[in-house]
């Protein structure tokens, strides 16, 4: 350990450090007890001893001195775990030794850039409770913001102004730092040089993001006017060495030690929304600050959690954000669940006019994010064709192949085609097919299939018992006359399903080509046949089979009159006549009422 860790290992006091993060309370002299924060538990099993300064847990047999806690809670190694202990107590940081002129200019940079962000979080707070924040007053009064709201926040407010803030910050940095920073703008000149530094933000209520630490790095500004002149609804700092938007989680330093005790994490999609749904009570709320999720946020965000639930908003540009982000997530195993409101409403808006009881039933009632995606896929394909039904596959394979675990990958399938009415096994197979052929796609197929084979392989691929009797009337004839279904294309297929037995219709037939044959008249399934309908089914197939036989007997009696062989016209007559009373005796049954 080096001397700087040993000196604030001495000054830090862990009960002082783990009251931070979990409540404890005196347990005899030297002892605070609480609930471990490492492990579910009701009962506290967690120890912390003030005299020798080190923690141990009797549930998880975990234990350690206050850098270990710190480390375990927030994730980082040792040294982070040292710089936030000395934070914490106010310690100052030894100067560190760069390897380069250029990296120590660098760090220099990032310091004074967040003296500045500081100042300028002050500078806008202070706006705010003066004469010109009224207005910023009364808007944030209107959105449901309390004077303790504001203040958690540090929501400030930018006067109309194009100097004021430069003013109070030009004695703190030169130019270059001060343009650097991005709370300033300017306009390049004729000679292409860049012009007078002038405020960024102006008549906008300000929003400070910070990092995961809490320290001020950028803002979000909302404007006050509306019409044209008003500009964009939202302007955020540009990106600055401090400030990479895709890779900050706003009210992150807030809701940390909420996401891990709750042991999930809220994703919403602005501010607003986050700050609402946290100041009523449920902390472990987090915003992408109306950016696209992106792979940063995420591995940030595993730091923590690996549970998460996304309530985004309602609209179109909601929903498409909320389905990138769960792309993400799910690359990185998280377990996700989607909360909807009622009425479309965002979730400060819900929480402001429904309440916290209402807002906590809706994340209670939140959906897996394979019902999400698949209510989303039904909405956005309706109706059961087949080509409906492909789209909506198609939609949902890449989320599915996504998934890490194999049998969450087989429950997903199983539910898309439960409720897209499509076979299962059917499923199974396009999957596999796109796996091993690297698509992201189900492919369409035009075989040509006739409406008798459709309803033919419907019925021979049927595993519900209460279909039973349709399956049982195709199987039977499949067997017992091979010699109406020889033509058949699917002959084949039929075969194998007629003697499949209880197996997986898919595997009972081993051809690939017979296989898509089956795929495709399952996926146009609306419903199983009924043993009716295959009846008569097979009672149109053996009429055609039938006037085929009649037109080439005809053909060959015609043939043998023209040689003079009346034996074999005699003969041909004979099969003719049969032929003639078997067609008139066959007759299609009526469909069951």
């Amino acid at each position: 350990m080096s001397d700087f860790a040993q000196s604030v290992k001495q000054q830090a006091d862990i009960v002082k450090i783990v009251e931070g993060y979990i409540r404890l309370r005196k347990a005899g002299a030297q002892n605070y007890s609480g609930l471990c924060p490492f492990h579910k538990e009701k009962s506290p099993s967690f120890s912390v001893h003030a005299v020798r300064q080190f923690y141990h847990c009797f549930g998880c047999g975990v234990s350690g001195d206050v850098f270990s806690f710190v480390g375990k809670i927030e994730n980082v190694g040792f040294p982070e775990a040292v710089r936030i202990v000395a934070q914490k107590c106010g310690i100052p940081l030894p100067k560190r030794e760069y390897s380069s002129a250029e990296e120590a200019a660098e760090a220099r940079l990032r310091g004074r850039l967040l003296e500045l962000h500081e100042a300028a979080a002050a500078w806008f707070e202070e706006q705010l409770r003066g004469p010109e924040g009224a207005v910023a007053r009364e808007y944030l009064a209107g959105r449901g913001m309390t004077p303790e709201g504001m203040k958690a926040f540090r929501i400030g407010y930018a006067p109309d102004s194009f100097k004021a803030l430069r003013e109070r910050l030009s004695t703190m940095a030169d130019e270059a730092t001060l343009r650097a920073s991005g709370l300033f703008s300017s306009k390049e000149q004729g000679d292409g040089t860049p012009g007078p530094l002038y405020d960024r933000f102006r008549k906008r209520v300000m929003f400070p993001i910070c990092n995961e630490s809490g320290r001020v790095i950028a803002f979000t500004a909302r404007t006050l006017e509306t019409g044209e002149k008003a500009g964009p609804k939202y302007i955020n700092s540009p990106e600055t060495p401090l400030y990479q938007k895709g890779q900050v989680l706003f009210n992150l330093d807030k809701a940390k030690t909420a996401i891990r005790k709750m042991e999930f994490a809220l994703l919403v999609e602005g501010q607003m929304d986050c700050i609402s749904v946290y100041l009523r009570g449920i902390q472990n709320v987090i915003a992408t600050s109306g950016t696209a999720f992106t792979e940063q946020q995420v591995a940030l965000l595993r730091r923590h959690t690996g549970n998460v639930a996304v309530n985004f908003d309602p609209d179109a540009a909601g929903a498409n954000a909320a389905e990138k982000s769960i792309a993400l997530l799910t690359e990185e195993g998280f377990a996700i669940k989607i909360v909807t409101l009622e009425d479309g409403l965002d979730p400060d808006r819900f929480i402001r006019e429904r309440g916290v009881e209402a807002y906590m039933g809706a994340l209670r009632a939140a959906r897996r994010q394979a019902d999400y995606l698949i209510e989303r896929a039904r909405g956005m394909f309706p109706g059961a064709s087949a080509e409906q039904k492909v789209k909506a596959m198609n939609y949902l394979l890449p989320h599915i192949r996504r998934l890490p675990e194999k049998l969450a990958r087989d429950q997903f399938a199983h539910d898309a085609a439960q409720k897209l009415g499509i076979d299962s096994a059917v499923l199974r197979e396009e999957l596999r097919q796109a796996a091993l052929k690297r698509r992201d796609h189900v492919e369409v197929r035009t075989s040509g299939l006739t409406e008798v084979e459709r309803v033919l392989l419907r019925a021979l691929a049927i595993t519900d018992p209460e279909h039973e009797d349709a399956r049982r009337a195709a199987a039977d004839a499949v067997a017992r006359q091979p010699q109406w279904f020889e033509r058949l294309g699917t002959f084949a297929a039929l075969q194998a399903l007629a003697r499949r037995g209880a197996r997986d219709p898919m595997e009972a037939v081993e051809d690939e080509a017979q296989r898509a044959l089956l795929a495709e008249a399952l996926l146009a399934e609306t419903e199983p046949p009924s043993a009716s309908t295959v009846v008569g089914s097979i009672v149109s197939l053996q009429r055609r089979e039938m006037e085929s036989r009649l037109r080439e007997v005809r053909d060959e009696i015609a043939e043998a009159e023209r040689k003079g062989d009346f034996g074999a016209v005699a003969q041909l007559t004979q099969q003719k006549l049969q032929l003639d009373r078997a067609l008139r005796q066959l007759h299609v049954p009526p469909a069951r009422q």
